[in-house]
């Protein structure tokens, strides 16, 4: 107790990479915003330090001189194998090796694509290497036995922390859990892609600075140790498909449940057709997340004993994502249909429509209001 106090007393700077997706914006927003704690975090873009060079690397953790890095980073999942494995294992170990070297403790991201399938998989379960896995999850792999290889050999102080299906706010990518919310609301989804009975582990990205903050102040209790972060509640995939549909008020998907075969004929002959379409100056992509079409079929549940037994407290024990679903429900279409991707959806779901309506038919209103604010001393972001 004596070094956690003492550490948060102690003003401290973090480096976190990869702070422009979801789970990194959501760390970077917790230390910015939502901790009184005396820490800072900076968030360097690709152009001032890729963590693809190891000189940058150097350089820049030696003129910083953090007190912890967080990596976030991940290369698309469709990315081939040189991307997949500069940013998913080479970059991540270039990291781990340069503050091994400088003595700074090391927060690693990783991913439940390490784990095998099946039912309450603990830590220990993870995949055997294999030709046929997809280039994200055999770079992951291999990142989480280096680390660990340099935690034995150089002294890594180093903690894993392993996601299965993010959700969460301020996503500017759709993708994972919040490409199944869009394919719904869009109705793109006619039939259920899944077998009855399916069911995953989903994590909160909003819960996950919490424990990674408690990681940080606890370095002794978790170096070395890798972590599965998801919530409690296993989640029955067609019946999460199928409560987003009603509180969506949608027709379709219909509860018709499409055989993993011929969802994989599918796939190959959408991409058959795509890759023809590209030949008439056509650019059009399936959806990444197309890759683990099998995952959709196959049950994976996280066991997540060692969390619930170390010192970390749950901060939300009740919120899971059918407790955030009306939140995120508002906030993505709000969102997908403001960038005009989205226009299916009932629009009585927004929160308030007022200032769509405004802009569309009555502008000169907003234009008033912004000439009254300018006179006012008022900021225009002020104005609703």
């Amino acid at each position: 107790m004596a070094q956690t106090d003492a550490a948060q007393t102690t003003r401290r700077l973090g480096v976190l990479i990869g702070g422009s997706g979801l789970v990194g914006g959501t760390i970077v927003n917790y230390f910015k915003s939502r901790t009184t704690a005396p820490i800072d975090i900076l968030a360097p873009s690709s152009k001032k330090l890729s963590i693809r060079e190891p000189a940058d690397i150097k350089s820049y953790l030696t003129t910083v001189k953090p007190d912890f890095i967080i990596n976030t980073a991940i290369a698309n999942i469709d990315s081939d194998s040189q991307m997949s494995y500069e940013i998913n294992y080479s970059g991540p170990i270039n990291l781990a090796m340069t503050a091994a070297e400088l003595n700074i403790p090391y927060i690693h991201l990783s991913s439940a694509a390490t784990l095998k399938t099946g039912q309450n998989i603990d830590e220990t379960q993870t995949r055997e290497f294999s030709h046929k896995m997809s280039n994200y999850a055999k770079t992951k792999l291999m990142t989480e036995k280096t680390l660990e290889y340099l935690h034995k050999k150089a002294g890594l102080d180093y903690s894993c922390i392993r996601l299965s299906v993010v959700y969460g706010n301020h996503d500017h990518k759709i993708q994972g859990f919040h490409r199944m919310l869009f394919s719904i609301a869009d109705e793109s989804m006619p039939f259920l892609f899944t077998s009855k009975g399916v069911h995953h582990s989903y994590s909160n990205c909003r819960k996950l600075p919490y424990f990674i903050h408690h990681m940080i102040d606890n370095r002794q209790e978790f170096s070395g140790q890798t972590y599965n972060f998801a919530d409690r509640l296993h989640v029955n995939l067609p019946d999460l498909i199928l409560t987003i549909k009603s509180y969506l008020q949608l027709r379709r998907p219909y509860e018709i449940y499409v055989p993993y075969q011929m969802a994989n004929i599918g796939k190959r002959c959408t991409s058959a057709l795509l890759r023809v379409m590209r030949n008439f100056g056509l650019k059009a992509n399936l959806p990444p997340e197309l890759i683990f079409i099998r995952n959709f079929y196959t049950t994976q549940t996280l066991n997540t004993d060692k969390l619930q037994g170390s010192s970390f407290e749950d901060p939300m024990p009740n919120e899971t994502v059918y407790t955030r679903m009306p939140d995120m429900v508002i906030y993505y279409l709000t969102r997908w249909s403001q960038q005009n991707l989205i226009t299916t959806y009932d629009e009585e779901i927004r929160s308030d429509g007022t200032f769509e309506q405004d802009f569309k038919h009555r502008p000169e209103i907003l234009l008033e209001q912004m000439h009254k604010s300018i006179s006012a001393g008022t900021s225009n972001t002020e104005i609703k």
